[in-house]
């Protein structure tokens, strides 16, 4: 347990900020800023024009943007992590061999980080890359993430999310939500049909290391094509097996 004198509070407040920002809120004001941090505006204030002054923010005179700069911080986090230099060379021949985009992403509280992606056409009408986020609890690398988690710490992920539908085919309520990831932990793969964006489908299966501890997930996504999306499984589950088997023999 830290003292709180080993901790500098100004920097957290800081990453507060810098965290509030995203693609739903790519500018803000500083009452903004304040009211979804937490901070009073004077602290916000503060921490804004810092942000600004190091080149980490623009401001208009009203609204404050993150600049690129701010890549700094999480392309240098991605590259120092060993995982995506591993995986990234199995997603490309992956990718190729199917005729279809892969990814492989990590869990951070409510949402998925994708560190490793190789794209072979847009399905989505976001464009996703290494850092790209995604909310867990309605993707399938997320529900596969939350299956290999203790049922009570999955459930306070579900719980702290906002399960506002994105599609009409969305979960929204908790209880169907855990019964659905109860059902990937035990079937080993994910499903998920349009509840991200309509006409995407995608099916994920956990990363293991070498001890069988998930560390990651693995999808593929696709068009909605199909009538039937069972048809999924059969097309492209034996794929991802395989890949999932290989990564298991080198992941220590």
């Amino acid at each position: 347990m830290l003292n709180r004198t080993d901790t500098i509070a100004s920097l957290g407040k800081g990453l507060r900020v810098l965290e509030c920002f995203g693609a739903d809120h790519p500018r803000r004001s500083i009452a903004e800023v304040a009211e979804a941090t937490g901070l009073d505006r004077a602290t916000a204030r503060r921490c804004l024009l810092t942000l600004f002054e190091l080149g980490y923010a623009a401001y208009d005179g009203k609204y404050f943007t993150l600049t690129p700069r701010v890549l700094r911080l999480g392309t240098g986090a991605l590259a120092a992590l060993p995982l995506p230099q591993i995986v990234q060379p199995w997603l490309d021949q992956l990718s190729e061999q199917i005729g279809q985009s892969c990814s492989v992403s990590i869990l951070d509280e409510t949402e998925i980080v994708y560190i490793a992606r190789a794209a072979q056409r847009r399905v989505m009408s976001i464009g996703l890359m290494p850092g790209s986020r995604l909310p867990a609890h309605c993707t399938s690398m997320g529900r596969v993430l939350l299956a290999a988690l203790p049922e009570p710490a999955a459930r306070a992920i579900i719980e702290a999310s906002d399960l506002s539908p994105r599609t009409r085919h969305s979960r929204t309520d908790p209880a169907e939500i855990m019964a659905e990831i109860a059902r990937v932990r035990a079937a080993g793969h994910a499903l998920v049909d349009q509840e991200v964006e309509l006409g995407l489908r995608a099916l994920a299966v956990p990363v293991l290391d070498v001890h069988r501890r998930v560390v990651a997930a693995l999808n593929v996504g696709m068009a909605a094509v199909h009538g039937d999306p069972a048809a999924v499984l059969a097309a492209y589950l034996p794929a991802l097996q395989r890949v999932q088997d290989g990564l298991r023999r080198v992941l220590r």
